[in-house]
């Protein structure tokens, strides 16, 4: 029995002018027809996979024919959408209505009109704020033909150039020393609320973005002893994150740097407080928010983001707190890197942190305190890959 039904080859039979074609005859073709097909696509997946790919594309099918010594198909694509007709004499049978052209037609048709020419260019006026030196723009400021060239100590003439300035407007600058100002003095404020939600919503503070990043990688790596700083200065980036009229992608090499600091730091702060937990893991949800929205554009963004993880996760040279920052950075990537980072290395690790957690082996209660604050990040990662992967179960029972 073949797969190819009897009415396809009569079908196929009126395309090419032959309308008494009987069923017998149909249903002895039929078979052959399924055969040729099946050779075909044959050696069409033998060509995919010789081009090292995993999908069937047209080309393979005309090669398959060409070492068949078979004619490739010919044809052309089309923009339009194709027309189904039914078959004449079948109910459910519909074959794709193509037009004739005929050849005599298409050399007696009058040429197209030729294209007018090129009349308007374009060209960037500026870049991220800076004009470029291109010929269609004019000087920022029409040189000097009194200024005396310069000499070096052997007196031959020198050409120096200035460096070119990056300037904001006066708005800007007052607007940029007014968020500075408040993140330095003020940070749990109204007012710095208030900053939060402009640096978050305003479309006209992309010229501020290259000097609010290296004020942030400035302060994280000058105050790591100073909590409510890096509180805010992390919660100015996620701001800036969350701005859609800013196109932060371009500054992430100043941003990331400052943020994993401030999740897998050996030590922040000055005095003995808990918030230095809850700043890790905000960091690392900032983290895996970049990597979820940007690693598509840079490929080696979040494997490189994972092996700094994994690094201070499994170095048992790291403090307890660095520990943490691993594991909550690791676990904001996703259920799949728990599987895959932490999961494996779930025993060995846990036969090492029990004794930190024990009143009898460790008698320094802060030690023993993040020893359990670690176990309790262990806790969530794993609980949350077990819940979804129990989510995942359900879904696949109820479909069956």
């Amino acid at each position: 029995m073949s797969t190819v039904p009897k009415e396809t080859i009569e079908v196929i039979a009126q395309t090419i002018g032959i309308t008494n074609l009987s069923p017998d005859v149909a249903l002895a073709l039929a078979p052959d027809l399924e055969y040729r097909i099946r050779e075909i696509m044959q050696e069409s997946i033998k060509c995919m996979r010789h081009s090292k790919r995993t999908f069937l594309a047209t080309e393979d099918v005309d090669s398959a024919l060409a070492l068949r010594n078979l004619e490739p198909i010919y044809g052309f694509t089309s923009n339009d959408p194709m027309r189904f007709r039914r078959a004449a004499g079948h109910k459910d049978l519909f074959y794709v209505d193509d037009k004739d052209v005929d050849f005599k037609d298409l050399i007696e048709a009058p040429l197209p009109k030729a294209p007018l020419d090129t009349s308007v260019t374009s060209h960037w006026l500026a870049i991220e704020g800076v004009q470029p030196a291109i010929p269609e723009n004019a000087p920022a400021e029409a040189p000097s033909e009194i200024r005396k060239p310069e000499y070096k100590e052997d007196g031959l003439p020198v050409d120096v150039k200035l460096p070119i300035k990056h300037v904001i407007t006066k708005e800007l600058q007052l607007y940029y020393d007014k968020i500075t100002e408040l993140v330095l003095k003020k940070p749990g404020s109204i007012p710095f609320r208030r900053a939060l939600v402009s640096l978050a919503t305003d479309s006209g503070l992309h010229p501020l973005v290259p000097y609010l990043s290296r004020f942030v990688a400035d302060e994280v790596a000058q105050n790591l002893n100073n909590l409510p700083l890096l509180f805010a200065l992390m919660r100015l980036v996620r701001s800036l994150l969350q701005n859609p009229h800013i196109h932060i992608e371009l500054y992430l090499h100043q941003l990331m740097p400052p943020i994993i600091t401030c999740i897998v730091a050996k030590r922040i702060g000055n005095r003995l407080s808990d918030t230095h937990w809850e700043l890790r893991s905000f960091s690392a949800n900032i983290v895996a928010s970049i990597c979820k929205r940007f690693g598509h554009v840079y490929h080696n963004l979040q494997p490189r983001v994972t092996r700094t993880f994994l690094h201070a996760f499994l170095d048992p040279t790291k403090s307890l707190p660095q520990h943490y920052g691993a594991i909550k950075g690791i676990a904001a990537l996703g259920s799949r890197m728990v599987r895959s980072l932490i999961i494996p290395n779930l025993k060995p690790y846990l036969h090492l942190l029990e004794p930190e957690m024990q009143l009898e082996k460790q008698k320094n209660e802060i030690k023993r305190h993040a020893a359990c604050q670690v176990y309790g990040a262990l806790l969530c990662a794993v609980g949350q890959c077990m819940h979804e992967k129990f989510k995942e179960f359900q879904q696949f029972s109820v479909s069956n």
